[in-house]
């Protein structure tokens, strides 16, 4: 039976200003990843967040981005290796001390946005942001897109790496994502979501926007939580994965499946 990982982006409300539906996402997924603080979330909106995924039996991941509040990590900055490898280090940190404190292991680091997406195709941030988790701990798994410099560093350090796909982004002829605000970026139909994830796990491809055939394997889905269609798209995913014969594993489970085939 064919395993994948569900996560979302979570827990990144902060202060008076509140963001997504979290707790009715995690019904659906498997893993979770918490905002840090630097992009968005605060500490008391970490540790509430925390707890939420203890008491749904969801994994927890750290989810550290950019210094940027205003722009919600999306937006591009010139930061040096030692910088970024500084940056996620820190906040990695915090959102491990949390799970420590609630009883649980921290399970992976996926970065956000903007840092997500230039270390993705650039090596030397992806080298840094590697070295970062391997020092937080040697059993943190680094989440980051399938094909990507991610893969490459988390090799080459020793450190435990999870291919990532998406199932409301499109994809680019390279494997990247449609940059936001380009048509085709989202996705938007639940059950057109489902049907991609379905090929994409069963037969590792999946369609872009211009029709070509995209050859991706991936240990997690994400689905993001910061839309209002995300608990329909979270369920709608999951059940026809599941209706397809592919079960839902945490992320850990589905590294070890992958070892045993």
């Amino acid at each position: 039976m064919p395993v994948v990982d569900l996560n979302s982006d979570l827990g990144e409300s902060f202060g008076a200003w509140k963001m997504g539906m979290d707790e009715d996402v995690m019904e659906h997924i498997s893993s979770s990843n918490i905002a840090c603080g630097w992009h968005a979330g605060d500490a008391e909106v970490m540790v509430k967040t925390v707890r939420a995924a203890k008491r749904k039996g969801v994994a927890v991941g750290a989810h550290p981005g950019y210094p940027d509040l205003l722009g919600f990590g999306r937006r591009d900055m010139t930061c040096t290796p030692n910088e970024v490898y500084a940056y996620t280090l820190c906040q990695v940190g915090a959102l491990k001390s949390v799970c420590e404190s609630e009883g649980l292991e921290l399970q992976h680091v996926k970065p956000h946005g903007a840092m997500y997406n230039q270390a993705a195709k650039d090596p030397k941030l992806a080298a840094a942001i590697a070295r970062a988790v391997k020092g937080a701990g040697e059993k943190i798994i680094l989440v980051g897109l399938a094909n990507s410099a991610f893969e490459t560093a988390a090799a080459e350090l020793g450190v435990p790496f999870a291919a990532e796909a998406f199932a409301d982004r499109g994809y680019m002829p390279d494997g990247s994502l449609v940059p936001r605000g380009r048509p085709g970026a989202f996705v938007h139909d639940p059950d057109e979501a489902a049907a991609r994830m379905v090929k994409l796990v069963n037969e590792g491809v999946v369609a872009t926007p211009d029709g070509q055939i995209l050859k991706l394997k991936a240990h997690s889905i994400c689905m993001h939580g910061d839309n209002p269609a995300a608990v329909k798209m979270a369920e709608a995913v999951r059940a026809t994965l599941e209706k397809n014969g592919v079960a839902v594993k945490n992320l850990r489970e589905v590294l070890r499946y992958s070892e045993l085939k």
